[in-house]
C-alpha cells in the first residue's frame, strides 16, 4: 500500500477502534487521523557538543511537519560520543552504537506504521546508523545533520578536537609548553556541532547530499547558525512531500546513487570510515557493493578539496567555498556523476545542482578545479596481500611516500601501544601491528585516533606505519592501514605476525604484505588457539556473536 497510507490502518481502520483511543490522549482530533503520520528520530542529548544543539532543530522540525499537515511523532535514539570514549573501553561500543541506532529506527516505524521519518543527528554513528534503519524500514525519509562545529583558535591557529589529541603527543614528548596545551584543550571545541574537519561526521553527511537523501548545502552548516534552523524546516516540508508523493528511500539510494556518494568521499578527502559504512548501507539497501567499487571509484576520481586532517581547512571553510554543492556540480561537469539519479526533493541531481557555478569562487584555495587537484586519485586505496587477503583500506593523503618497509612493532591492544609510543620505543621504520580489535575480536573495531595522535604529536606521522584490524578516527592520517581482513580473532594472517618481522605496505602497489615463507606460516596457523570471548554477556557479546567481517561493513543483521 502507499506509504502514506499505512498509517491510516491504525488510525482509520476501525472506527470504534482501542488504537484511536490512544491517540486522543496524545492530543489528537478526528481530524489528525486523516494526517499522514511522521517520525522524528531525535538524537539529541548532553553527551557530546555533536549532539547537544539538536534539540532546537527537533523542534523546528516538528512544527513545520504540523503547519505541513503532518502529524509529527517524535521518539529517541542513543549516541556515543566518539571524542570522548577514544583511548577507552567505551570506544567498544563506539560501531555497536551505529547498529542499536538502525534496529531503533527501524523498530519504531516499522512498530508504529510511520509514514514517513526525518533523522537527525550529530556525532559519527548517527549518520550510518540512522540511514541504515531507514534503509531497512523503507519509507519516505530525509536525513538532518546538526551540523558542524566551529573552529577553536589558539595563537592564531584553528583548532578542531583532533587538535587536543595530537598536543597530548607533542606535550608528553616534550615538545609543547603547559601554556599551550591547556589553551588548546580549553579553546578546541568552542561551540555544539560535530568535529569540524573532514572527519567521519561531516564525510558522512556531506555523502548524504551526494546520495540524495539531504539537502544541498545542509552538511556543512555550522549548528550554532540561524541557516541550520533555516535548512531543517525546509527539510521537513520536502519530507511530507515526499510522503504524499510516495517517494521512498530505496528509490533513491540505488547503486548509481552510492556510486556519486562515494565519488564525493574521495573528492573530498574523507574517513576511512566511509567504506565500512557504505558497505553497510548498501547491505541495508540489497545494493550490490564491494571493497573493489571503491576502488574502481578511487581510480577516476581525483581529490580536489584541500580538508582536515591531512589537509588546511575546515568543514565551515567549504562551507563558504560553495560546499557539497559546488563540488558535486565540478564532478558533474567531469562526467564524474551520474545527474539522472533521483532526490528526496523528487527532482534529479543534476536539476539540484543546475544554479551551483560551473566553476569555484575565486581567491580561495579549499575547493580546486577537477583538470589541477590536489591529487589526481581518490585517497582510500584498498591493499591485499597475504596480511590481508580480504583486503584493508589506506589512507594515502597528507604523505610524502605511499610505502615503507619495517620491522613488526606488535601489540594484542591498544594502551600497550600507547605506552611503547610514550616512552620512544617506536622508531622511524617500525611498522605498528596492532590486532585482536577487529569487529568480533575488539570486540566492536574501536578506532584508534589516540595512538595515530601520540604518533603524529611525537613526529612520527610519516616515519612510521600502523596496520590494524580495528578503524581509525576520521582525524587521523599517516601511514595507517585499516580494516583488516581476516581479523586475528578469525585466525587471519595479522595474528601471526611475530615482533620484528618484515612487513611491506605499498599503496601504489595496493600491496600489504608480511615477509615471512609460506610454510613457516603454516606452522605458526597451526600453532595458533582462539582466544576466549572478552565479553559472554550483553550488546558487546551480541556484536561479537553476530558481525560480519569488515570487509563486508560488520554488520549485524
Amino acid at each position: 500500500m502507499p506509504h502514506n497510507e499505512r498509517s491510516k490502518v491504525i488510525t482509520q481502520g476501525v472506527e470504534r477502534s482501542p488504537n484511536r483511543a490512544m491517540f486522543h490522549g496524545l492530543g489528537y482530533t478526528k481530524e489528525d487521523f486523516d494526517k499522514p503520520m511522521i517520525g522524528v528520530a531525535n538524537g539529541h542529548s548532553t553527551i557530546t557538543p555533536c549532539n547537544g544543539g539538536l534539540q532546537p532543530l527537533a523542534d523546528i522540525a516538528v512544527a513545520e511537519i504540523k503547519a505541513a499537515g503532518a502529524n509529527p511523532q517524535i521518539f529517541g535514539v542513543p549516541t556515543i560520543s566518539d571524542g570522548m570514549a577514544m583511548g577507552t573501553e567505551g570506544m567498544k561500543y563506539s560501531l555497536v552504537s551505529r547498529e542499536v541506532i538502525a534496529d531503533c529506527i527501524e523498530t519504531v516505524v516499522q512498530g508504529q506504521w510511520m509514514d514517513g521519518v526525518l533523522v537527525l543527528g550529530g556525532c559519527d554513528k548517527n549518520k550510518p546508523g540512522g540511514m541504515i534503519g531507514i534503509l531497512r524500514a523503507n519509507v519516505p525519509a530525509i536525513y538532518v545533520y546538526g551540523g558542524t562545529i566551529k573552529p577553536g583558535t589558539w595563537k592564531g591557529q584553528d583548532l578542531s578536537v583532533i587538535s587536543s589529541f595530537e598536543a597530548v603527543g607533542a606535550y608528553k614528548a616534550g615538545k609543547m609548553s603547559d601554556e599551550d596545551f591547556e589553551g588548546i584543550e580549553r579553546n578546541a571545541c568552542p561551540t555544539t556541532g560535530a568535529c569540524g574537519g573532514m572527519y567521519t561526521a561531516n564525510t558522512m553527511s556531506s555523502s548524504f547530499e551526494a546520495l540524495g537523501m539531504a539537502l544541498l548545502y545542509s552538511s556543512t552548516m555550522a549548528n550554532i547558525d540561524e541557516e541550520k534552523r533555516v535548512s531543517t524546516a525546509q527539510s521537513a516540508r520536502v519530507l511530507v512531500e515526499a510522503v504524499k508523493k510516495g517517494l521512498k528511500a530505496r528509490d533513491i539510494v540505488t547503486r548509481k546513487s552510492v556510486e556519486n556518494a562515494i565519488a564525493l568521499v574521495m573528492a573530498t578527502g574523507g574517513s576511512t570510515n566511509a567504506v565500512l559504512h557504505y558497505l553497510a548501507i548498501c547491505h541495508a539497501a540489497e545494493i550490490d557493493w564491494s571493497l573493489e567499487d571503491f576502488e574502481r571509484i578511487r581510480l577516476k576520481v581525483p581529490v580536489i578539496c584541500d580538508l582536515k586532517p591531512s589537509g588546511k581547512y575546515m568543514a565551515v571553510d567549504l562551507h563558504r567555498a560553495g560546499g557539497v554543492p559546488q563540488v558535486l556540480k565540478l564532478l558533474l561537469n567531469a562526467g564524474l556523476l551520474h545527474g539522472d539519479c533521483l532526490t528526496i526533493t523528487g527532482r534529479t541531481l543534476a536539476e539540484e545542482l543546475a544554479d551551483v557555478p560551473d566553476a569555484p569562487p575565486a581567491g580561495q584555495d579549499v575547493i580546486r578545479t577537477v583538470e589541477s587537484p590536489i591529487y589526481a586519485q581518490g585517497h582510500l586505496a584498498i591493499l591485499k596481500g597475504n596480511l590481508a587477503p580480504d583486503g584493508s583500506v589506506a589512507k594515502i593523503t597528507g604523505l610524502k611516500s605511499t610505502s615503507i618497509t619495517g620491522p613488526a612493532r606488535v601489540f594484542d591492544d591498544e594502551q600497550s601501544a600507547m605506552d611503547a609510543i610514550q616512552s620512544d620505543r617506536i622508531k622511524p621504520g617500525d611498522v605498528l601491528v596492532l590486532r585482536y580489535l577487529g569487529p568480533r575480536g575488539g570486540p566492536g573495531m574501536p578506532e584508534m585516533l589516540a595512538p595515530t595522535s601520540a604518533i603524529i604529536g611525537r613526529g612520527l606521522g610519516d616515519k612510521v606505519g600502523l596496520i590494524t584490524d580495528g578503524r581509525f578516527s576520521g582525524g587521523s592520517w599517516g601511514m595507517l592501514v585499516g580494516h583488516v581482513t581476516p581479523e586475528a580473532y578469525e585466525g587471519g594472517t595479522i595474528a601471526l605476525v611475530a615482533e620484528g618481522d618484515t612487513i611491506t605496505i605499498d599503496a601504489s602497489r595496493h600491496l600489504i604484505q608480511l615477509e615471512v615463507a609460506d610454510d613457516e606460516l603454516a606452522r605458526r596457523r597451526s600453532n595458533w588457539r582462539k582466544p576466549p570471548p572478552r565479553y559472554e554477556r550483553g550488546v558487546l557479546s551480541k556484536f561479537a556473536r553476530l558481525a560480519s567481517s569488515a570487509s563486508k561493513g560488520a554488520v549485524t543483521g
